[in-house]
């Protein structure tokens, strides 16, 4: 597989409040996060770079997952214990009282794909047949949309579009939605924050992926589209393409 984190802080925001990477392991499996942290100055970038280091640990203590049983259970278990570390440093921390952080992980082997998420992070799944959205958001406005209030144009410039529902980290127990997938050589996997998805349409995110271009300069482009849109969040997302595998370990982050 080949894979590239990208982050931006933005053409407002005095500080990026996203975290985020992709991790290998000895098998060739891949595991992918994007962390958007929420509290300003509550300190969300504490909260997402808790997460994102939280995860990594533990990823380095697993050499392989052989079913999505096995994985969708151990991101389970990961996302609970992510969640007591944060809203407990949070209550022992005057500074850090009220952060949080939407969170959405991907481990990917060769045969399938393993999603979970809290919040309005994205994952989003390419290949020759379709573009689609894996994840349903946790937010105010998807809940509207889902209900028949409103449309999902409509959802675009809602005034209180960034209410999210869900986030890891602001209480003592949150549920994640966690599936797996199959995919197959060439399908690409997209992981993104509201940076991005708040910028791009659908559409023009299947156009982007739909390129043969090396995905780190696909992911250059997307993040500067945002960022000449406004930018008004910090930017980040992963691509990863399904590639022949290699047996071995490595940080790509």
């Amino acid at each position: 597989m080949n894979g590239h984190f990208l982050t931006d802080r933005g053409q407002v925001r005095s500080h990026n409040e996203d975290s985020g990477g992709i991790y290998s392991n000895p098998s060739g499996q891949f595991l992918a996060i994007i962390a958007d942290g929420m509290g300003g100055h509550q300190a969300g970038d504490v909260a997402s770079q808790m997460a994102t280091s939280i995860m990594d640990k533990k990823w380095q203590e697993k050499h392989g997952f052989e079913s999505p049983e096995e994985t969708e259970g151990w991101l389970k278990q990961t996302l609970h214990d992510m969640n007591v570390a944060i809203f407990e440093h949070s209550q022992e921390n005057e500074e850090c009282q009220g952060m949080g952080t939407t969170i959405v992980v991907a481990i990917c082997t060769e045969e399938f794909i393993t999603v979970a998420h809290i919040g309005d992070s994205r994952c989003y799944l390419y290949n020759d047949y379709s573009f689609k959205q894996i994840t349903e958001d946790h937010s105010l406005v998807n809940a509207l949309v889902q209900s028949g209030q409103i449309t999902k144009d409509d959802a675009l410039v809602h005034p209180r579009k960034n209410v999210v529902l869900r986030a890891l980290g602001t209480g003592e127990v949150v549920e994640p939605d966690v599936q797996s997938i199959s995919w197959e050589e060439g399908d690409k996997l997209l992981l993104c924050s509201d940076g991005l998805s708040d910028k791009v349409r659908d559409q023009e995110l299947a156009d982007y992926l739909d390129s043969s271009k090396d995905i780190q300069e696909l992911g250059q482009e997307l993040i500067n589209l945002a960022n000449e849109r406004g930018g008004e969040d910090n930017v980040s997302l992963v691509i990863i393409q399904h590639e022949a595998f290699k047996e071995e370990g490595e940080s790509l982050c």
